[in-house]
């Protein structure tokens, strides 16, 4: 503000900065406080008082009939992000912002949905034990390419044993197999090597009334798999839902915000969030 020592008139001087393309240019572009206020001739300190501008408001998507994703994303040990994600419009419906990735959690945003008049068709998941049965009656999804990594995880990515090599290379291509060839596939890789699954420690030293498997990894792998057969197909048997077999639509929602906050990062928790919250409301 500046005052005319002549005629006594108050005017401003220079050309005003817009608060909200500030706040444009720290969400959508990559540019840091300190760059900003640069580009703006301002201090760091003003920025940061035109970022607590940012106000997030819950728009309620208008399309009521939906086929959902869920999955938890974290920076760090405590600081997770939970989203219920329509699979069709990429829309995100629901978030919230968690220390550890819970049931209670995840259905908590399930009845929100259903309290603002959502109809679930159908749900894919990541495999977390126990959702599919508190889901239910809702179809449930278990996202497939989760399952590779679930197997891959029990028998390495280079194991030795022929059954470990030909269950990995199997459960790879599930992506790319209809359900009877790779149930056939998989019952049949049983029959060949089920003398290998069952097969026990021997040696006297262990006093147990039965003794160990000799690869208790391997079986782990198997039942992973028998068990989670049913939901891995859910997709096929129900293609009137639109289900996806696998949630790598919500997995690249997670690769972009982590990205855009890389570019932010050191910035508290609060800031965090309110920046994840203005960036999902404008792209999701």
């Amino acid at each position: 503000m500046y005052k005319c020592k002549d005629c006594g008139k108050q005017f401003i001087g220079g050309e005003r900065r817009n608060k909200s393309q500030v706040i444009t240019d720290y969400i959508e572009g990559k540019q840091t406080q300190l760059q900003l206020a640069v580009k703006y001739n301002i201090s760091e300190r003003t920025v940061r008082r035109d970022l607590k501008g940012m106000r997030f408001v819950h728009k309620i998507a208008k399309y009521k009939d939906v086929t959902i994703q869920l999955d938890t994303t974290y920076w760090g040990r405590n600081f997770g992000l939970m989203v219920i994600k329509d699979a069709l419009r990429n829309k995100v419906l629901w978030h919230k912002y968690v220390y550890s990735e819970t049931i209670a959690q995840y259905m908590e945003g399930i009845s929100w949905l259903k309290s603002q008049g959502f109809k679930i068709y159908g749900v894919v998941i990541d495999g977390m034990r126990g959702l599919a049965q508190a889901l239910y009656p809702i179809p449930v999804q278990m996202c497939q390419f989760h399952q590779i990594l679930i197997t891959r995880r029990y028998l390495t990515q280079e194991p030795d044993l022929d059954a470990s090599i030909e269950l990995l290379d199997l459960v790879k291509s599930i992506t790319r197999m209809d359900k009877e060839s790779f149930v056939g596939a998989f019952n049949e890789w049983y029959e060949r090597y089920k003398d290998v699954l069952d097969e026990r420690v021997q040696d006297k030293r262990i006093k147990r009334h039965t003794p160990p498997y000799m690869r208790p990894r391997l079986r782990s792998a198997y039942l992973s798999l028998k068990r989670n057969m049913p939901l891995l197909w859910t997709f096929y048997d129900h293609p009137e839902t639109g289900l996806p077999n696998t949630n790598n639509a919500i997995e690249g929602l997670f690769s972009d915000i982590k990205g855009k906050l890389r570019v932010h990062r050191g910035i508290s928790k609060d800031n965090r969030k309110k920046l994840l919250d203005e960036y999902i409301m404008r792209h999701y």
